[in-house]
């Protein structure tokens, strides 16, 4: 069975007549699209300095618990579970400011930038210019196809590459230490192996097998700066490791970095599953039209408190952010529920709403052994 043949799932053929007025849409919710500053410091700070105490409490747990509160030692796993998780879920809202800072204007929140950069971007190894190329996906003539690199037509791929996915997580951390920590050195010596490092090891991308274009001059020196503090970044911790006893106060355990390494994979798998419900992944490659390219995605409107845990900072209006990627994330719950209410009842727009992350991976994961299944049959046929 070839890829055209391969059965759509009916959320294609629901709708009326398939129409979608962007102009109608962008009326509707014409007041949504000036960020707010202060909403994005408050927001961002507040969870970073809670996302921070709540690591160093983990630490500090046996002496907190057993030695000043003399509690019984029982009472540190409680402390740790919910120390680990806090942490884990404040940083990890943190980390997708980034995916904010690629939408706004690149002469607005220069500061904030600046910040996010200083105290998430290189602490995590992900310094904003490895996802310059997010814009990409969402260009028009771009998503879905090999220009793309944050989609995978994982709808029509055999069901083990979902899990191939997943598994990268645990590998991703060392690799962003090798990336920083030892190929930004040597590409100060080899211009043929920077040019190779640029183009398939500087994203925070889906597809393996994308191909970062060239960069401008003045990305280019954005990168090199930013490379070069993860790599003071990396040089720091490891001196802070292996630096003999009594040579430097508050001297770094293997357990921190385990504790690190723990909290950095729940937050990628974490950010995993929630890709895999931003997107149907129906697409083979083609290029989609506007139509398909809204249908792909999805909204998850429903459960707002335990949403923003998965999907924090309005990723869980998937659907809605590629309509109008603008559109400042404090606004989407609102503008997602204006939409709703004024949009014609055949919309298009109403067949992007999932009631939940488990239901779309598990419709994702049918649809994967359904094509596996149709391709094994048209081979033997």
């Amino acid at each position: 069975m070839t890829p055209a043949t391969i059965p759509q799932p009916d959320y294609l053929s629901e709708f009326d007549d398939g129409t979608f007025s962007l102009s109608e849409a962008r009326t509707i919710v014409g007041e949504f699209f000036t960020p707010k500053a202060w909403f994005y410091w408050t927001d961002f700070l507040l969870s970073w300095t809670a996302g921070v105490a709540c690591f160093f409490l983990f630490e500090l747990t046996d002496q907190v618990i057993v030695q000043q509160l003399q509690l019984a030692p029982i009472w540190r796993w409680p402390v740790w579970i919910f120390t680990f998780l806090a942490s884990a879920l404040l940083l990890y809202r943190c980390v997708l400011f980034i995916h904010e800072l690629m939408h706004l204007r690149a002469n607005r929140f220069t500061m904030f930038r600046f910040v996010w950069n200083l105290l998430c971007g290189i602490p995590f190894l992900v310094p904003s210019f490895v996802y310059y190329t997010h814009i990409d996906h969402h260009r028009r003539k771009c998503y879905g196809t090999h220009h793309d690199g944050e989609y995978i037509a994982l709808a029509s791929l055999p069901a083990w590459q979902i899990l191939f996915y997943l598994s990268q997580c645990f590998i991703i951390p060392f690799a962003a230490v090798l990336r920083f920590g030892l190929l930004t050195p040597l590409t100060w010596f080899s211009p043929r192996l920077r040019t190779w490092v640029h183009r398939h090891a500087s994203s925070m991308i889906m597809d393996p097998t994308y191909i970062r274009p060239l960069p401008t001059k003045r990305v280019l020196r954005i990168m090199r700066l930013q490379e070069i503090l993860c790599l003071l970044w990396i040089v720091f911790v490891a001196v802070r490791l292996f630096a003999p006893l009594g040579i430097l106060p508050g001297r770094l355990t293997p357990g921190v970095l385990l504790h690190a390494y723990a909290m950095g994979v729940f937050i990628l798998i974490i950010n995993a599953l929630r890709t895999l419900g931003a997107h149907r992944w129906m697409g083979h490659g083609q290029e989609m039209t506007f139509i398909e390219q809204l249908l792909d995605s999805v909204n998850y409107p429903g459960r707002p408190l335990s949403g923003g845990l998965w999907a924090p900072v309005g990723l869980r209006y998937h659907a809605l952010h590629h309509i109008f990627p603008t559109m400042p994330y404090h606004a989407l719950a609102t503008a997602h529920q204006r939409l709703m209410r004024d949009l014609p009842a055949g919309s298009p727009y109403r067949k992007t709403v999932s009631t939940s992350l488990s239901r779309a991976l598990w419709l994702l994961w049918k649809r994967a052994r359904a094509s596996k299944t149709g391709n094994s049959t048209a081979q033997a046929a």
